[in-house]
């Protein structure tokens, strides 16, 4: 199993595309929990249906809401979440905490955490 966490820019955007899926084994499941449009989402669709890869779990896609009309709705081999995978207990006290401390550097005058 391969975990990558990416963030979405012009470089990872459109980071798998169909030669990408072609090199997994027929056995493989693709997860996608980090930003829709880093997989080519229409040679996703077409390695999901001509079974170049087994399968997919998507909590993230190319447009959100993914549309009503989307054929990742209609295929049996994908799982779909409606963007909730980050969605922990741990998840949210870490979240807060960076949060609170973030509120309380910049009241100081000292932010932190500052993305430029």
């Amino acid at each position: 199993m391969l975990g990558i966490f990416l963030v979405l820019s012009d470089r990872t955007r459109g980071l798998f595309q169909q030669e990408d899926l072609a090199l997994m084994k027929p056995t493989s499941f693709i997860v996608n929990i980090s930003r829709g449009p880093i997989i080519d989402e229409t040679a996703l669709v077409e390695a999901l249906r001509s079974g170049t890869i087994a399968g997919a779990g998507l909590d993230v896609f190319d447009r959100e809401p993914l549309a009503l009309d989307s054929p990742l709705r209609s295929l049996e081999n994908v799982v779909l979440m409606p963007h909730l995978g980050y969605v922990t207990e741990a998840g949210f006290r870490s979240s807060f905490a960076r949060m609170a401390e973030d509120v309380a550097a910049y009241l100081k005058g000292q932010p932190i955490r500052v993305v430029e």
